[in-house]
């Protein structure tokens, strides 16, 4: 449920209508009420669920690393149809090599949020960490949530800010 992030399960059946799809989840208004759906489960909405990732076999660290970034710009706020990466809330993406398994990696993100009271903040964690964990050979991901430095509109792309109106 947005924004309170509590977890529910609509009726089948329930009539509503999509108000944002992108970066392969839905945001869907019932009864007053906006529901973010998992791209996992968008065939309870007619949707079909997004392809696997494809990295080519041997792909070094910096192609990983491009395709972590494009991961990150497909996770949205479900009030805010700009993604994570433009809105600034992300201040720090790492690729390292997994200590324990061998040809794997594992990647670090530090990010915020646009309000420290967000309660969709659990949610963007989880969509981050599951997508980024999407990647061949990204075995485990780890999300940091972090305040410091407090968001401000100035983090954000220049294209979020007119997207927005927020220059």
């Amino acid at each position: 449920m947005v924004p309170q992030g509590e977890q529910v399960t609509l009726p089948a059946g329930s009539v509503g209508y999509i108000t944002q799809g992108l970066g392969g989840s839905y945001t869907v208004f019932v009864e007053g009420n906006l529901f973010r759906v998992a791209g996992r489960d968008a065939d309870a909405i007619g949707k079909e669920a997004p392809e696997p990732l494809e990295l080519a076999a041997g792909a070094d660290d910096e192609a990983v690393e491009q395709l972590v970034w494009r991961q990150l710009r497909t996770c949205f706020d479900p009030e805010i149809p700009i993604n994570v990466v433009d809105l600034g809330l992300v201040y720090e993406a790492r690729i390292e090599p997994h200590p324990e398994q061998a040809g794997q990696r594992r990647v670090e993100v530090r990010m915020t949020l646009t309000a420290p009271a967000c309660g969709m903040g659990d949610i963007l964690v989880a969509d981050v960490r599951d997508k980024l964990e999407m990647i061949p050979t990204v075995v485990e991901a780890d999300v940091e949530l972090v305040f410091d430095p407090p968001w401000n509109r100035t983090m954000m792309s220049e294209a979020a800010r007119l997207e927005t109106g927020m220059f």
